[in-house]
């Protein structure tokens, strides 16, 4: 077994999914999720991938992303409305509350760590 690899979402199934509805702002958000890493201490590495919608998000996980394509908009409580486009990257701590807004379908690689 090789301990390097690429990204090849075309290896596995995306899981499917959406907000729970009781986050649910607006829209009818669907999530793609091409888990394609879980490693030993909770660590997790794949893509991600949800269509225009609205709703609360709130981390337990410390989470690194890139946004790879499309437009969403993070804002924590009380905070500022954070842009994303393709290219930017972002750290959200546990801890983090506030919404996650897909404006125009947006994919990113992520890494997660419990």
């Amino acid at each position: 077994m090789s301990n390097a690899f690429l990204f090849d979402l075309s290896t596995i199934e995306p899981e499917i999914g959406a907000p729970a509805a009781d986050r649910l702002i607006s829209g009818s958000p669907e999530f793609r999720t091409w888990n394609l890493e879980e490693a030993d201490g909770g660590v997790y590495a794949g893509v991600w991938e949800a269509t225009p919608g609205k709703w609360r998000i709130v981390y337990d996980e410390w989470e690194y992303f890139s946004v790879l394509s499309g437009h969403s908009i993070v804002t924590e409580e009380g905070g500022e409305a954070v842009h994303l486009k393709a290219g930017d990257r972002m750290v959200l701590r546990p801890g983090f509350k506030g919404t996650w807004e897909v404006v125009e379908t947006t994919r990113k690689d992520y890494v997660i760590r419990l």
